[in-house]
């Protein structure tokens, strides 16, 4: 970033209310002063209202994750990583279909880094499902960042990588809305993996989370399903907003035209984190349906985001579709996450990883579900 910028919050909040774009450093000045802990909960307040009230700019946006990164945990994952991940805020009570793509994306011998939270507006976020499947959250970074080459999969506890959004806890909860911190995390994976499958339950902040993608030289789709959902739905159509050398291109993703009979939303509702886990666990033993279609297709656009490979984005989703049910037909997905339990349990090979923060201690940093 810049050297540092003679600014105060009067100056940003009256740009605001102005409704003048800010710049990539000012907005990187103000997450800074926010997740060090100097903004006081008002201050907060006003720049989360008023920035979502103007409307973000890719430039803004941008700022905010590279201050966020400037505060942040990181790790170093070796290679060309994936996370599959939503927004939240759908208000769909689906089950985890996120969650599922990408163990099913790993099954199929893709490096994934999961970057995710507990529950924000769901009955059932990433952690609490994969704390009830058996996957500890409060592991040292080093084991963390170990699990990904061990296993082929690991989870990055938001709360853990990102302690300073505890600061944001207060404001956003007392304000009952949504603002742009929760589109954040999934632009803010701290092992910042090359290939991102990302679902985005806002329309107007998807194409500008997809510009973020472009500026940062990362391959990824932005996606929303036309029903709201922040994943590739089987309900109807999906908008898709495809990252690729710099640039954005967007399509219309039928899944009728991958073969696949439309879904109804109680075909893919969930319920508290005991229920969504057992369905995880009902996918990989081999149970066919409507959750299967709908985590064959996320997983396979994964995948396909993955290959980055020229062509028909559909032909490719097409191909990825054939590689997640190989991952689940063969049992390759369900013995990842049976490695996954049991590598969660042991020690670091580099022995004593770094501290990290209980699971529960930064519960209402909390900023989107999967």
């Amino acid at each position: 970033m810049s050297e540092p910028l003679e600014l105060t919050w009067p100056d940003l909040l009256t740009a605001l209310v102005q409704r003048r774009d800010l710049s990539t450093d000012e907005t990187a000045w103000a997450m800074s002063q926010i997740v060090s802990g100097e903004a006081t909960p008002t201050q907060v307040a006003g720049f989360a209202v008023g920035l979502r009230a103007k409307g973000e700019t890719v430039a803004e946006v941008t700022g905010l994750v590279a201050a966020m990164f400037e505060h942040a945990r990181v790790i170093d994952v070796p290679g060309r990583a994936l996370d599959v991940v939503g927004t939240g805020g759908d208000r769909s009570m689906s089950v985890n279909i996120s969650t599922m793509a990408a163990i099913v994306a790993a099954g199929a011998g893709v490096t994934v880094v999961k970057h995710g939270n507990r529950s924000a507006s769901s009955k059932a976020g990433t952690a609490d499902v994969l704390e009830q499947l058996g996957i500890r959250l409060d592991l040292p970074l080093d084991r963390v960042e170990e699990l990904a080459t061990e296993v082929g999969i690991t989870f990055c506890f938001a709360a853990a990588f990102h302690p300073g959004l505890r600061h944001t806890a207060v404001p956003r909860r007392e304000l009952g809305i949504a603002t742009t911190f929760n589109f954040l995390g999934p632009l803010a994976n701290p092992a910042q993996p090359a290939t991102q499958a990302i679902g985005c339950a806002d329309l107007t902040m998807a194409p500008v989370m997809a510009g973020v993608f472009a500026d940062r030289g990362v391959d990824a789709w932005v996606f929303r399903g036309d029903d709201g959902l922040d994943e590739l739905t089987t309900t109807t159509t999906s908008q898709v907003w495809a990252v690729g050398d710099g640039g954005v291109e967007h399509f219309v993703l039928d899944p009728r035209a991958l073969g696949l009979e439309p879904a109804t939303a109680d075909d893919l509702r969930g319920q508290d984190a005991v229920y969504n886990a057992s369905v995880v666990r009902d996918l990989l033993a081999g149970k066919r349906g409507k959750v299967r279609d709908a985590v064959v297709l996320n997983a396979g656009a994964a995948l396909a985001i993955h290959a980055a490979e020229a062509g028909d984005p559909m032909a490719r989703v097409a191909a990825g579709m054939r590689r997640a049910e190989e991952s689940l037909d063969s049992g390759a997905a369900a013995a990842v996450l049976e490695r996954w339990v049991e590598a969660s349990g042991t020690e670091s090979r580099s022995g004593v990883g770094r501290a990290q923060s209980s699971p529960r201690e930064n519960a209402d940093s909390r900023s989107w579900r999967e």
